[in-house]
């Protein structure tokens, strides 16, 4: 054969790349000819002990590195075999974009577990160990076929990658879809790898089919290169009608394997549903204020930081595959392997071709790249034998023959044992730093906690909760309130009886949102906690939303603690690698501990369910406390009669001393104020607040009946003046537009008030930046707006515009001030009032307080409200702001203006808007017009001009929304009854209520009969 023709092992050209393929005809697809290969030198089962052994190692020893694992995998399998656990948005049946079927798996794999062990950590360790043997049998088939396709040096050294990566070591047995996918990639690699025996493109397609059903619908991506090349090949043969064959075969086996997927999932949903095509129309297909994004973005170059850290020297080799093997095609006469550079490039491309896919969202996560892992593997082999090949050229023609030997066997070998070294020490650091949530509770697995039915609490520390399974059975984990402001999980319902087999998988829990909407009802108050998981960090102040807890031992006691790195002191080296504490070891890069903390409430007694297994205990309880009452009721009566003693006569000349009113003010003549000299707090920042992220609050301030009809003060805090959240932009357009288009009709100042206004637009520039620093920045002259780069001088003369206005573009509520006059009234005289929704300023500029109120017939306001509303403006101080809410129902979707009422320019024989409002809206519109409307008004004394600030809030949200929330319905309802006949006229309920009631009727009744809510129950803590 002549040189330029040669052939390499696989039978390639050299000349024209062109791998040698099978025969296309039906006898080599359906009955290929059997041929022995060679058998590698090392046994393959020995190579699976190996991986076994590994993957063992990493199921025992694995930290948990994300808290999806946990909420969306472990917590539903253990409500299928426990029957509780904690359920996340996304197994609500109102968005069912996760699979029962990937959780039956897994829990039936649990309950052979429980043969051994009833104790439910060892269910927990006994999937992670069956997850880590699959893992171990799937890599072994890969590596199985690499020996075959291409050589067993490039088997050997995909199997050192695989075994000895941080990387692998957690992805081999965490319980992810990604994961998943990851075995059937492997799968599905060997099956397009091997040609022994014809081509298996449908058996392919099968199991990239079920990693992307199954698992992760975005991992059936990888198959695009595979059978791009199985393509190419049918038209280089010309035998279409066989790839149409292979490909019905992967379709029909993929489609059974879908089928058997929307059978289990409505068994469990009661309803149809595709999983795989809810998952990518959220992901991809739902718009700005859903999808991925919403969880948090990271930058372009995490994917290499990330990959750097877990693959090291493979991840460099497997990015640069492709230029070695363009390299080796163009530039050697000779293939490495068994196969052409050109099928090589084959098994490299769905590892670019993953990278450029995920490398382009915004949303990156370390489990993404699960999937990719084993064409990252085999990259990195490929790369590393080309490379190798290279460089062992003894050829004195070339550079690399000019090398001593022993010189590049030393370089090659300290490179690579650099490499497992730095592999080894990064796996080790992981486990040793952040292992300690999977040890802290093992004191509750002892026999003394079996049955005592109490509450774990999570605060911070919410996401390194390992989950229920390492709780007794008595014992549920609650949420308080931290720093996160997200959705956490809610609970699986516990109802049994009347409701069928698994009712939390298709009864719809409350308060789930798919835009990561906090829901407070998740939080419980801190007084039902018997035990609590808390960190400390030497170096970190606590805050007062996450305060140090293990500091508080009068409250709390230590159960266990466990070490954990405090990875803000820890240099950058300790972070990513093991570093063992020595004392040659420099104090700079050693590397720095908290602690974890399982903590128990001091002096807390525990009911235990044996008790009552004991009836004569709990008779004699029952005895001794009968009488300890009657004793206690005796003595209380005999101290109650009328004592024979002689009242003290008062001293005339000692004044009677009654404790001030909060609210009492010095006396003043009526009209003039006397500046205070009262500087408001400097406010904290708030919390990990974000213009994108921050969602706001939940309002309900509405009460089962009776309705009474009350000012409703609470005192504010006064971090919590002004209320910003991630609807700012919509609020700020909103308010840019209404300033252009209305003007002076929605924001005025007059003369008298102007200083009270500059005063309001001062207090905002000082309060702004402090509170929320990441939006707002202070100038020398005022305020700096980062996000619509906009720039308020304060200090000019005159002011661009009214201060009250220019005050309304910065914030989201409406502001009114009113001012005493001499008459002893309080006066309207500066406002900017432009998302009322039912009033308009140019109505009530100018007007006193009472007229205000009587002019919109305000219900109640002259026998119940004025006066004591009259007596607070005339007392109240700079020190003492104040809170309120209220609420209203709207049937039209306008913010700014209700439409349904008339037009906001229409007028009625006084000028003002036009009488009986309500009169002119549609009667009984369907429940999708409905809106909830609350207002959370703020109240304080300006110190210098002595103005009283209104700040009115508006929160606006769909009824069909608000009513998915426990307790709702039923509340609502029983509020919207109870209103007296003023009360419905004023808010309207003629015109929506048949409507509206029976629809919050039907949603109660649901809520009763899913064993949500009970009957008259209150829930919720006013006014959420």
């Amino acid at each position: 054969m002549a040189s330029g023709q040669q052939q390499s092992q696989d039978g390639a050209s050299k000349e024209s790349g062109v791998p040698s393929i099978p025969r296309m005809d039906s006898k080599t697809i359906r009955k290929p000819k059997q041929k022995s290969p060679p058998e590698p030198p090392i046994p393959t089962i020995t190579v699976f002990y190996a991986f076994l052994l590994v993957n063992t190692l990493a199921a025992a020893f694995a930290p948990v590195q994300d808290c999806d694992e946990i909420f969306n995998y472990w917590e539903p399998t253990h409500y299928l075999n426990r029957g509780f656990g904690l359920q996340t948005w996304e197994y609500s049946p109102e968005y069912t974009i996760r699979s029962w079927l990937y959780i039956v798996i897994h829990a039936i794999i649990g309950k052979l577990g429980t043969v051994f062990s009833s104790r439910t950590m060892a269910e927990f360790y006994f999937i992670r160990l069956a997850l880590g043997a699959t893992c171990a049998a799937c890599e072994t088939r890969l590596f199985s076929a690499i020996c075959k396709t291409f050589n067993f040096r490039i088997g050997i050294m995909f199997g050192v990658v695989m075994a000895t990566s941080p990387g692998m070591f957690h992805a081999s047995v965490a319980y992810l879809p990604s994961s998943f996918s990851m075995y059937t990639t492997m799968l599905g690699m060997a099956a397009f790898m091997d040609w022994r025996g014809g081509l298996k493109t449908g058996m392919g397609m099968m199991w990239f089919g079920i990693g992307a059903i199954l698992g992760w619908p975005f991992s059936g991506a990888l198959i695009i290169p595979l059978l791009a090349e199985d393509f190419a090949l049918s038209l280089m043969t010309g035998d279409i009608s066989e790839i149409v064959y292979r490909y019905l075969d992967g379709v029909v086996r993929s489609l059974l394997v879908l089928g058997l997927q929307v059978a289990v999932d409505a068994f469990f949903y009661h309803k149809v549903t595709v999983v795989p095509w809810n998952i990518v129309s959220y992901n991809v297909f739902s718009g700005a204020s859903r999808g991925p994004d919403i969880f948090g973005t990271e930058s372009w170059d995490f994917y290499i930081r990330n990959l750097c850290l877990n693959f090291n020297l493979w991840f460099l080799l497997a990015l640069f595959v492709g230029p070695i093997l363009c390299l080796q095609f163009f530039l050697s006469a000779r293939s490495t392997t068994k196969q052409s550079p050109i099928r090589s490039m084959v098994f490299v491309a769905p590892f670019y071709l993953w990278l450029a896919v995920f490398f382009a969202q915004a949303h990156k996560e370390e489990r993404f790249m699960y999937p990719a892992y084993p064409f990252l593997a085999l990259s990195a082999a490929i790369a590393l034998h080309t490379t190798l090949a290279n460089i062992g050229s003894s050829d004195p023609a070339g550079l690399m023959g000019q090398i001593p030997a022993k010189l590049k066997l030393y370089v090659v070998s300290l490179t690579v044992i650099l490499a497992l070294d730095i592999s080894v020490a990064r796996t080790i650091g992981i486990i040793t730093a952040y292992r300690a949530p999977l040890q802290i509770y093992a004191l509750l697995q002892e026999d003394q906690f079996s049955h005592i039915e109490a509450n774990v609490c999570l605060g911070k520390d919410w996401y390194r909760f390992p989950s229920s399974y390492f709780l007794p059975e008595g014992m549920r984990a609650k949420f308080i309130k931290s720093a996160f402001d997200g959705l956490l999980p809610g609970q699986f319902t516990e109802a049994k009886m009347g409701f069928g087999i698994f009712p939390g998988t298709w009864l719809i829990p409350p308060g789930m949102n798919d835009q990561n909407i906090e829901d407070l009802g998740k939080h419980v108050d801190i007084k039902h906690c018997s035990f609590l998981v808390d960190s400390h960090f030497p170096n970190r102040a606590p805050a007062a939303l996450e305060p140090d807890y293990i500091a508080d031992t009068d409250t709390w006691e230590e159960m266990q603690c466990s070490p954990f790195l405090d990875s803000s002191q820890t240099n950058f080296f300790g972070r990513v690698l093991w570093i063992p504490d020595l004392e040659v070891i420099p104090t700079r890069y050693r590397r720095k501990w908290g602690r974890h903390c399982l903590l128990k409430r001091r002096n807390k007694t525990f009911c235990k369910q044996s008790l009552v297994e004991n009836p004569k205990h709990v008779l004699y309880s029952i005895l001794f406390l009968s009488c300890f009452i009657w004793l206690v009721t005796r003595y209380h009566a005999q101290s109650k009669k009328p004592q024979l003693r002689r009242e003290n006569s008062p001293d005339l000349e000692k004044p009677t001393t009654r404790p001030r009113s909060t609210f009492k003010a010095p006396e003043r003549e009526p009209g003039k104020w006397i500046p205070v000299d009262f500087k408001r707090p400097a406010a904290s920042p708030f919390p990990d607040w974000d213009v994108h992220e921050t969602k706001p609050l939940p309002y309900r301030p509405f009460k089962h009946g009776p309705y009474h009809i009350t000012m409703g003060l609470r005192t504010m805090q006064w971090d919590e003046w002004i209320e910003l959240d991630n609807h700012y932009q919509r609020f700020h357009g909103d308010k840019r537009r209404r300033i252009e288009e209305r003007g002076e009709k929605c924001c005025k100042t007059a003369p008298e008030a102007y200083d009270g206004a500059m005063e309001l637009l001062e207090e905002l520039c000082s309060y702004l930046p402090q509170r929320y620093p990441s939006l707002f920045q202070s100038t020398p002259t005022g305020i700096h707006n980062v996000l619509t780069h906009e720039t308020f001088d304060i200090t000019a003369h005159p002011l661009a515009e009214d201060p009250m206005q220019m005050a309304a573009r910065l914030i989201q509520d409406d502001l009114a001030i009113m001012f005493e006059k001499p008459d002893g009234q309080y006066y309207l005289l500066a406002g900017a009032i432009l998302l009322a929704g039912f009033w308009r300023l140019s109505d009530k500029f100018g007007m006193p307080l009472s007229e205000i109120h009587t002019s919109g017939d305000v219900p109640g306001f002259k026998s119940k409200l004025e006066k004591g509303m009259t007596n607070f403006f005339r007392r109240v101080q700079p020190g003492q702001p104040v809170l309120r809410n209220n609420y209203f129902i709207q049937v039209d979707d306008n913010l700014a203006w209700s439409h349904s009422i008339g037009s906001e320019d229409s007028t009625g024989d006084n000028g003002g808007l036009q009488a009986e409002g309500w009169g002119s809206a549609e009667k009984n519109k369907a429940i999708e017009h409905h809106y909830f409307r609350s207002e959370r008004q703020s109240l304080r004394r300006l110190p210098r001009s002595g103005g009283v600030v209104f700040t009115i809030r508006t929160y606006f949200e769909p009824m069909t929304e608000v009513v998915k929330e426990v307790g709702v319905p039923g509340r609502l309802a029983s509020a919207v009854r109870s209103w007296g006949d003023d009360v419905a006229r004023y808010k309207g309920r003629e015109r929506y209520g048949e409507v509206l009631l029976e629809f919050l009727d039907g949603k109660h009744r649901e809520q009763v009969e899913g064993g949500l809510v009970r009957e008259g129950e209150e829930g919720g803590k006013y006014p959420f």
